[in-house]
């Protein structure tokens, strides 16, 4: 790569690499595997530069990357056999956040299928609406839309209290 372009990525890298781990971190729930997670997809988008800094948005160009590299990973053997366990604590959490309700609703979102966990990390943490989180999957708008009614309807089952029985 030529010096400039270079210089043009690792600027963009270095602004980027707080949020593209946040990202991981939502799909994963382990700050290690984010960490590999962003690794993997800043070495693909290093060597796909002349391309990403083509593309109408370099950061979805990147997302994407990011969320495809997940799923992939999820999809091999590897990490259906490997689980690893953090021996790093997770970053502190906000002053005013309730630390049981982010427990609880991190807890629910790591159940989920990794599609599911990716498509509510793209649409509702992202921001992204239907069609640009099909185009980062990959998939049909109404893939989208059934993945986030299934995820949502998962995390409500997840979160909400069981209903006390009735006598």
């Amino acid at each position: 790569m030529r010096p400039a372009r270079e210089a043009e990525y690792t600027d963009y890298i270095q602004g980027r690499l707080p949020s593209l781990r946040r990202v991981a971190y939502l799909l994963c729930q382990d700050w290690q595997r984010a960490d590999d997670l962003v690794q993997t997809a800043i070495t693909r988008l290093y060597t796909h530069w002349g391309r990403a800094r083509n593309a109408a948005s370099i950061d979805a160009y990147a997302r994407t990357i990011l969320i495809r590299t997940f799923l992939a990973e999820r999809r091999s053997a590897w990490s259906r056999r490997v689980t690893l366990f953090s021996a790093y604590p997770d970053l502190p959490a906000a002053a005013d956040a309730d630390p049981d309700t982010r427990l609880d609703v991190r807890a629910a979102l790591a159940s989920l299928p990794p599609r599911q966990r990716a498509t509510l990390v793209l649409r509702f943490y992202c921001d992204l609406p239907v069609e640009e989180t099909a185009a980062e999957l990959g998939c049909a708008p109404g893939t989208v839309k059934s993945q986030t009614a299934k995820g949502l309807s998962a995390l409500r089952r997840a979160l909400d209290p069981v209903p006390a029985e009735e006598n």
